[in-house]
């Protein structure tokens, strides 16, 4: 069952052209990631496809329907959308931040249900926020806060979510947690599209990936299959090498350290290569 199709997408600020002649498809219960350098069109790619930014010119359909036919209030109860800096409204509980997931169903005569309820206490499970459930989300940690946003997120029941780069400016640590949380989302049957840059967090969670550069998809598919030598030192124009993880094998990308400016100096050179000074603890003055 195809979520969501993108069929000629094209993007330009003024004179830039970011985004050009775009077509790809997604299927349900997927885990997909956005990768590229930076640039690219990723955040740009994820805004129109919420509705963020006006479409110029190619298709987008929802559940089969073209997203213009949608109101803003429909389209939020279709897809979910979590911007690389979301805004947290000041003195705000992460009990109701989560509960702010569920506008989208709510209107004039059908205000708080037990399905309201139900998708809430549901997200809190998912996301893990007992301990945390009745705190200033301003009190939070980087990754508990990224996990009360996906419970927002969670509790507005779409089958589709867009996230921006969810874990930008995380430790490693709070990176795995927030990954983890967001793959306990699309296992539960979403299709997930997630804008990344660690290559390697990429490869090791997504199901899927789209790699752009140039305003195109330079490279889309099954993650470790995509996830290649040649396509990483083109799309980033470096080099690196991929090593299988223990354990599962996913691959880790390490960059190659770049010729040494010391290369063009034979001194520095022959001190670079000489043998490294040997730090030793400075013993204290007992004689005093």
């Amino acid at each position: 069952m195809t979520v969501l199709s993108v069929e000629h997408l094209h993007f330009a600020y003024q004179d830039k052209v970011v985004l050009d002649d775009l077509t790809f498809s997604l299927p349900k219960g997927r885990l997909i990631g956005i990768v590229g350098p930076n640039g690219s069109g990723k955040s740009t790619l994820l805004k129109l496809l919420a509705r963020q930014l006006p479409l110029q010119r190619g298709e987008i359909h929802v559940h089969g329907q073209s997203l213009s036919r949608y109101s803003m209030k429909s389209l939020a109860r279709q897809l979910a959308f979590l911007p690389q800096r979301p805004v947290m409204a000041e003195g705000i509980r992460v009990e109701q931040l989560v509960q702010y997931g569920r506008h989208p169903h709510q209107g004039w005569f059908n205000q708080w249900t037990d399905e309201d309820a139900h998708q809430v206490d549901r997200a809190r499970t998912a996301m893990q926020l007992d301990a945390i459930w009745h705190r200033q989300a301003s009190s939070l940690s980087g990754g508990q806060a990224q996990r009360a946003w996906l419970a927002m997120i969670l509790a507005q029941n779409t089958d589709l979510i867009l996230l921006d780069e969810p874990t930008s400016a995380l430790d490693i640590g709070h990176q795995a947690e927030v990954m983890e949380a967001v793959h306990r989302i699309a296992a539960e049957g979403r299709t997930v599209l997630i804008v990344i840059h660690d290559l390697g967090i990429a490869a090791r969670y997504c199901d899927d990936l789209i790699a752009l550069a140039d305003g195109q998809i330079q490279a889309m598919g099954p993650a470790r299959e995509v996830m290649t030598k040649a396509l990483v030192d083109r799309l980033y124009q470096t080099e690196v090498d991929i090593l299988p993880a223990p354990g599962d094998g996913a691959p880790v990308i390490v960059p190659r350290r770049r010729s040494l400016a010391a290369s063009a100096h034979p001194s520095a050179a022959r001190s670079a290569t000489s043998t490294p000074a040997v730090l030793e603890p400075v013993e204290k003055d007992t004689t005093q």
